[in-house]
């Protein structure tokens, strides 16, 4: 089929054209809060180095169909109906790879695999058609997809080996697809600015929207048990929510528009390099340390008196180092930049998490935010100032 014939039953975007997200996108979103759960369901009850490996992998493979399948969208644009169509069964195949979560080193490896190699042959696919057959870009997807061909056969080899064996085989696909992503740095992309950036947030809300869900869990527990809310797990209620609240503001106020605008000053060849380092690259431990902390956070809502246990506190730390260390990070890719603020919030957090073994897990939390508070407040007036001498030099 050539490209004049594919563009008679689906309209391909100019290469020039930005968009928004279709809505189709967000409901594929949707069965990743499922899957973030299963891997916090994970962390909560093995919460040890192996466990914190396993949910490494994990994620890391969960992030391959929803990151492909975004760079699809952004060739194809999700408004078409047989786009539509596409990610609709992308969506239903979506469902099982995420019940298959808590059990993909067990029974439930192949479903997982399966699930998983599909979501990402479909994105493979929409990529394809999403480039006019002979230019550039779609070579480049060609190229690309050969090494997830890789992949996709070394994840369902391993998804029917034993637990040893598959993970053995679904690093090794991991490691087809890294090298996939290093080689295709080397071709010709388009990147819609836009569309990615709001991909990208989307998905980050996702994780937060895991948060609101662990610390619903001591809630119920609590009305079934007492009929009232006890003023500890309510207070860690309050402090859990602010905590989700700015880990929000820490990405969308600043980094988020930034980063989009930095993506839309670049030329086409710089811009798909940006987008695989910035998007591919760096938003997954962004992403994954909201699941991290949102782990942490079911255990403090529910015992928010105790003392944290020390695995907690490490979860916990892991996963703030992963996010804001994430976000330092894209500040560096993006304007070779190294917001102090938030390498503070690092320094005081290990200290706070590796010494505070006998606050109690709401202290912990409280002190968390009051420190995150500061720093942000402090970064907002530094930029908000420095923007203001530049408009008046």
């Amino acid at each position: 089929m050539t490209s004049r014939e594919r563009q008679a039953w689906i309209s391909l975007p100019d290469p020039s054209e930005d968009f928004a997200a279709n809505p189709v996108e967000l409901f594929f979103d949707l069965a990743f809060v499922f899957a973030f759960s299963q891997l916090v369901g994970r962390l909560i009850y093995d919460p040890t180095v192996e466990g914190l490996g396993l949910f490494t992998l994990l994620f890391l493979m969960l992030w391959l169909p929803w990151t492909t399948m975004t760079w699809a969208a952004n060739a194809v644009s999700a408004h078409n109906r047989p786009v539509q169509a596409i990610m609709l069964v992308a969506t239903a195949t979506s469902v099982p790879m995420a019940a298959s979560v808590s059990t993909a080193f067990a029974g439930g490896g192949p479903v997982f695999a399966i699930s998983l190699s599909v979501i990402i042959a479909m994105a493979l696919t929409m990529m394809a058609i999403g480039y006019p057959t002979g230019s550039a870009e779609f070579y480049s997807a060609l190229r690309y997809s050969l090494p997830n061909i890789v992949a996709m056969v070394l994840f369902v080899i391993g998804g029917f080996l034993p637990e040893t064996a598959r993970i053995i085989f679904w690093v090794g696909g991991l490691l087809s697809v890294i090298y996939g992503t290093i080689r295709a740095s080397s071709g010709s992309w388009v990147v819609r600015p836009k569309h990615f950036a709001e991909r990208h947030g989307l998905i980050l809300i996702i994780a937060l929207g895991e948060v609101i869900v662990a610390i619903a869990i001591p809630v119920l527990a609590s009305l079934e048990e007492l009929d009232v809310i006890p003023s500890l797990t309510l207070t860690a209620l309050v402090a859990s929510g602010v905590f989700a609240a700015l880990l929000w503001w820490a990405y969308f106020d600043l980094p988020q528009p930034l980063w989009e605008h930095k993506a839309a000053s670049l030329d086409q060849k710089e811009r798909g390099r940006f987008a695989r380092d910035l998007y591919t690259y760096i938003h997954a431990p962004i992403v994954a340390g909201v699941i991290l902390s949102a782990a942490a956070l079911e255990e403090i809502t529910l015992h928010p008196g105790d003392p944290l246990p020390f695995e907690f506190r490490l979860m916990f730390l892991a996963g703030m180092l992963s996010f804001f260390g994430g976000i330092e990070l894209g500040a560096l890719r993006a304007h070779r930049k190294f917001p102090p603020e938030r390498a503070l919030i690092v320094v005081l957090l290990s200290a706070l998490m590796l010494f505070g073994g006998d606050l109690s897990g709401l202290t912990l939390l409280v002190v968390t935010d009051l420190v995150v508070l500061v720093a942000l407040a402090f970064e907002a007036r530094r930029i908000d100032s420095y923007a203001n001498q530049l408009a008046t030099s």
